[in-house]
């Protein structure tokens, strides 16, 4: 995994700008409606409730927006029906694309997202088409910055916890788990108060492409562009090694 952590990637991403900052609690807003109406308004009976509860203090979300979003989902039995949909297609050079979305209108989104690939030079194929190229993962990503204990006590925490695996990167340590147990640890390590910079149930690609050509770039940054403007799509997942 080394040279691989999305860190770098988060942090560039919470610090583009306010609209970035507004799309990311739209998407968040939109998971707790769903986990709320899955599993019901108490996070302590709800394990999906409270993963979307980290997420949302991991990107700073304020207490009372998230308190008002769980009110809202459990209060509103006529709130929007939310479906959560994934396509799958390729980029430039054969880059490998997954696009998960949450939407109200199927037609919508599989149109915006059939436009975004096709602006980048590439296609949306069928399901399953590209999904065998990622493994699904629970992943934490905790800062090297902000984390006071030493690499040795933060793997032994999280392997204790049941994670499968424990990175070393330059800025930041990165933790894998198995998608079932991406509870359990996010939790033990929320217990021994260490801070996530990130943590979600994720597609890690087993394979990485480059991309060398100036205008593949232009192309495959222009699909990822148009996705992140969609507030329907809540995750992108790709190959590409930036």
């Amino acid at each position: 995994m080394s040279g691989h952590s999305k860190f770098a990637n988060i942090k560039h991403k919470k610090e583009k700008n306010d609209a970035a900052k507004g799309k990311i609690f739209t998407i968040i807003g939109r998971e707790i409606a769903v986990a709320v109406k899955e599993g019901g308004a108490d996070p302590n009976n709800n394990s999906k409730l409270r993963d979307v509860i980290a997420k949302a203090k991991a990107n700073n979300m304020p207490n009372d927006t998230i308190e008002r979003g769980i009110k809202k989902a459990a209060g509103d039995a006529n709130s929007v029906n939310y479906m959560s949909i994934t396509y799958e297609g390729y980029g430039p050079n054969g880059t490998a694309i997954i696009v998960d979305a949450l939407t109200d209108n199927k037609n919508r989104t599989a149109s915006n997202v059939r436009n975004a690939f096709t602006k980048g030079g590439g296609n949306v194929g069928t399901t399953g088409c590209v999904s065998f190229m990622f493994d699904k993962k629970g992943q934490i990503i905790v800062d090297k910055e902000e984390c006071e204990l030493d690499a040795d006590d933060l793997m032994m925490m999280a392997l204790d916890a049941g994670a499968e695996d424990f990175a070393e990167e330059e800025d930041s340590y990165e933790i894998l788990t198995a998608p079932d147990d991406f509870s359990a640890v996010r939790e033990a390590l929320e217990t021994g108060k260490v801070p996530m910079a990130s943590a979600e149930v994720t597609m890690v690609p087993q394979t990485w492409v480059e991309l060398t050509g100036e205008e593949d770039i232009k192309k495959m940054n222009k699909i990822l562009d148009l996705l992140d403007e969609d507030d329907d799509v809540q995750a992108v997942y790709h190959n590409w090694d930036e």
